[in-house]
């Protein structure tokens, strides 16, 4: 006999349905169970009806927008076919009056930020910021607790100091001596003494509220723990970052320590951005419920998650808050996590777990929203053991926007969700990627559209560059993909971001930054680049990891930003004409060789190139469903891949197939042989199905070819309705053999 149902799922069920709504089983249980428990004044029916309202008043009007780029991009389609090559000089003069006059480029605006109740870390500290998938909720811990690194852990486990022997099991000591030497260094770099080196400190004690030894500037010096004159720890701070010195004598590393310092550790990854798109496979409503679930545990404070390591059981919490006494005797409180932003999906994408009653699905951008400040409501009233946001604030990274008007819409979309929920106005924030032509060109207008709310602007190379590539597709065949970051748009498209956002206010009040360090073993090779990001002006950038986050964080120490981003904004605004050169080979062009066109050995390589990156994460997103991971290149470097990757990857070749550099038949030649090479280099990642078994059974390969051969109609590139198509059959037919 059927089980009567009871209150709860009678409640749950008609919330849904009284919407006119049908909500995927497992999303439905979560936001009841789960997400609405604690917070009795929105109920399941609320919820639902809040969503089914949105949907009513906001799908339309993101069909428009998505109509208006598709008839913006036919109209620059049209252009380009007429004006082939190369857009430069007079060429480039006409471009920009066809532009304006078909509404791409619009006036350019003057926006200042007034927006208010913006945490610190966002507004005034310049530091690393971490990008972690919400569908696996250690990760997300592990960037949480990214506050504080250990610098001592950084320098022992990578390739930042050189190692010349094997090192023994467990504390190598000649290694440990080195990584002490170099802390020495660096402090003595960042924090030097009134006289002397930190390598002749056989103690630090704190007299009268200053440290012994003293600090050339005794302002560094921002407390202890512990017995002033036995301290535990040191307290640092420069930059309005923090370094903190544990001390402990009885500890392995304390104990050979010439001061007793076990450990430096850093204030790190001050921000985390929680993903809800590039980085994840969430194609239906369970993988939904998955993701959203680790987004509220974070909001929460009670997110728990346990895994073996070494062999042994090992369960992350988000850590407390940290005490210290002050100079003056008081007590200074330092957050113990980072502060935590969401990034939902773009207006392009929509959702089967939930469907309208006429059938349609839901603008998945909407309900990543609802759900979003739904759980942070746990962190606003205060439910939790912890605070994410000290000011009040809900902060939402909003990707794949094009232009001003999109924007817009954005702002008010976040309005309703305020409004359903009867958040404070303004409650939600905005962090605006520049990552599509059209806003990049237009950044003044977007930023002026949001200035009440916006708290972030960054750059990012690979969705930029894909978008780029998308949107000059018939001028010709683009330069390699090596070759982009030498193209006249792009460093225009570096600088001008910063002068925009700096000429709009953003210092001391939002965060200006730049994009990911795509290889997660190179450190040394991080330390010597990144660190033009915060010469360049961004007070953030995104790391891979959580020791990346320690190292970067010397950056921030090293530079003073907020100086920097005087000196900038004293310089002339970068001219927004460079940004419309399109990187297309041609005489003179940035591409290799004297007409323009690659040799034979660099276009097989190219096409390798790519196509290679593209089967090692296709693979992994539709086979396993893993929206970021280290995927090995041809050489065997781990690169950090997400859909921004593969999007870059996949434009390139099925331009270079459009125009002729290469044919069909060379494609699917290159591809077929290159996914027996991406199944060696797979052949341990536990669940991996070879795709060279059957490679027109393979889902994975063939989403792999359809990325490529549908490229050219894909609107602007994207990546996710064939990932998400190929990555739902790979499912099903796992769940029919199960």
């Amino acid at each position: 006999m059927a089980a009567t149902p009871t209150a709860r799922d009678t409640g749950r069920t008609a919330g849904a349905q009284d919407a006119g709504l049908q909500v995927d089983p497992a999303l439905d249980r979560f936001v009841t169970e789960e997400l609405l428990a604690g917070l009795d004044d929105i109920t399941p029916a609320r919820f639902w009806s809040a969503l089914a309202e949105l949907q009513a008043d906001f799908a339309p009007r993101v069909r428009e927008v998505l109509e208006r780029r598709d008839a913006l991009q036919a109209r620059i389609d049209g252009w380009h076919a007429e004006h082939p090559g190369p857009v430069t000089g007079a060429t480039r003069d006409a471009y920009a009056r066809f532009l304006t006059d078909i509404g791409y480029l619009e006036p350019e605006a003057q926006p200042r930020l007034t927006v208010t109740n913006v945490d610190p870390e966002i507004a005034e500290v310049a530091g690393a910021q971490l990008v972690v998938p919400a569908t696996v909720p250690r990760y997300a811990l592990n960037a949480a607790n990214a506050r504080w690194g250990s610098l001592y852990d950084a320098l022992y486990g990578t390739d930042v100091l050189p190692l010349d022997h094997e090192l023994a099991p467990g504390y190598d000591e000649r290694r440990g001596a080195q990584v002490i030497a170099e802390a020495d260094r660096l402090l003595d770099e960042l924090f030097p003494l009134a006289d002397g080196s930190h390598a002749d400190v056989d103690a630090y004690t704190v007299a009268d509220g200053a440290l012994v030894p003293a600090l050339a500037d005794p302002a560094g010096f921002a407390g202890h723990r512990g017995d002033a004159a036995e301290p535990t720890a040191v307290l640092l701070r420069r930059n309005g970052l923090h370094v903190e010195l544990r001390i402990d004598r009885a500890h392995r590393v304390g104990r050979g320590h010439h001061a007793g310092v076990a450990d430096v550790v850093l204030e790190s990854a001050v921000t985390t951005i929680v993903d809800l798109e590039d980085s994840v496979a969430t194609v239906d409503g369970e993988d939904k419920a998955s993701a959203y679930r680790t987004w509220l545990g974070l909001m929460t404070g009670n997110l728990v998650a346990s895994f073996e390591k070494g062999g042994q059981t090992v369960t992350r919490r988000a850590e407390p808050d940290r005490d210290h006494t002050a100079p003056d005797g008081s007590t200074v409180t330092l957050p113990g996590r980072s502060v935590m932003l969401v990034r939902v999906v773009g207006h392009h994408m929509t959702t089967d777990a939930v469907r309208t009653a006429a059938g349609d699905q839901v603008v998945e951008g909407l309900l990543d929203l609802l759900v979003a400040a739904t759980a942070a409501l746990h962190d606003l009233r205060g439910l939790g053991p912890h605070r994410n946001s000290r000011t009040g604030s809900v902060y939402v990274v909003k990707p794949k926007q094009h232009g001003s008007a999109e924007v817009a819409l954005t702002v008010e979309m976040f309005a309703a969700v305020e409004r359903a929920l009867g958040l404070p106005e303004r409650t939600l924030k905005v962090g605006v990627m520049d990552e599509e032509k059209r806003t990049s060109v237009n950044l003044e207008a977007c930023i002026a559209a949001a200035q009440d709310r916006v708290i972030f602007v960054n750059t990012g190379f690979l969705d930029r560059t894909g978008d780029e590539i998308h949107t000059c597709f018939a001028g010709g065949p683009v330069v390699r993909k090596g070759d982009m970051r030498s193209a006249t748009w792009f460093g225009a498209y570096e600088d001008r971001n910063v002068d925009v956002a700096l000429r709009a206010g953003f210092a001391d009040v939002a965060q200006i930054g730049k994009g990911m360090w795509a290889k997660p073993a190179a450190m040394r090779e991080m330390l010597e680049a990144k660190i033009e990001h915060p010469r360049a002006g961004a007070d953030t950038a995104w790391v891979p990891s959580p020791t990346a986050a320690t190292l970067h964080a010397l950056h921030y120490l090293r530079v003073d930003v907020g100086e920097r981003q005087r000196e900038i904004a004293a310089r002339p605004l970068t001219d927004r004409a460079l940004l419309l050169e399109p990187p297309l080979l041609g005489p003179g062009s940035t591409g290799p060789g004297s007409t323009g066109r690659p040799s034979a050995d660099d276009v097989r390589h190219e096409l390798e190139t790519n196509a290679q990156s593209i089967l090692g994460y296709v693979v992994r997103w539709v086979g396993l469903g893993i929206g970021c991971s280290t995927v090995p290149d041809l050489e065997g470097v781990g690169l950090m891949e997400d859909r921004a990757t593969l999007r870059i990857s996949s434009q390139l070749i099925a331009n270079w197939l459009a125009h002729g550099i290469v044919d069909e038949q060379t494609v699917r030649e290159t591809f077929a042989r290159l996914a027996a090479f991406v199944d060696e280099q797979n052949a341990r990642e536990p669940g991996y199905r070879p795709m060279s078994d059957d490679l027109e059974a393979s889902e994975s390969f063939q989403a792999a070819l359809e990325l490529v051969f549908t490229g050219r109609e894909e609107p602007n590139g994207y990546t996710e309705r064939v990932l998400t198509a190929w990555r739902r059959k790979a499912k099903e037919n796992a769940g029919r053999q199960a």
